[in-house]
């Protein structure tokens, strides 16, 4: 099954902290061991936004890795993520939320993994969850 891979997963892997680039690592040698690994195209944009990463960096992480960027995303992907992204903005406004706001590109990522039937690997589960009920997910 391929895996689709969440951008926090990959900053994780980068963290100076231990902890949490061990777990990164794990779980993509787990993900790469049942599949191929995939990236969106949003999470390639967001990666070379990353502090202290470059394009050439993240071009060259991503095929020493074997990971493969998605560039073709479809109408399928973004109306799913269009739809998603709505139903989430209309929660917001009803429970007057104040927290974090989510952008377009979390909801990207999801209807990308979700459409082509893949499996997500992703920090957040609880983005996902709520606005992708029938998306695998696995988290770290």
């Amino acid at each position: 099954m391929t895996t689709a891979i969440d951008t926090n997963v990959v900053v994780a892997l980068w963290d100076r902290d231990p902890t949490f680039s061990l777990a990164a690592q794990t779980a993509l040698e787990a993900a790469f061991n049942r599949g191929s690994l995939v990236v969106s195209a949003p999470v390639f944009a967001e990666l070379i936004a990353a502090p202290g990463r470059t394009e050439t960096f993240v071009n060259s992480f991503l095929e020493e890795t074997g990971i493969v960027v998605d560039w073709e995303l479809g109408e399928a992907v973004w109306r799913s993520a269009g739809r998603a992204f709505q139903h989430y903005a209309e929660r917001r406004r009803k429970q007057r939320d104040s927290g974090t706001r989510r952008i377009l590109a979390d909801f990207l990522i999801g209807a990308h993994a979700q459409t082509r039937s893949y499996r997500l690997l992703t920090l957040d589960e609880g983005l996902y969850k709520a606005a992708f009920p029938t998306l695998t997910i696995e988290t770290i």
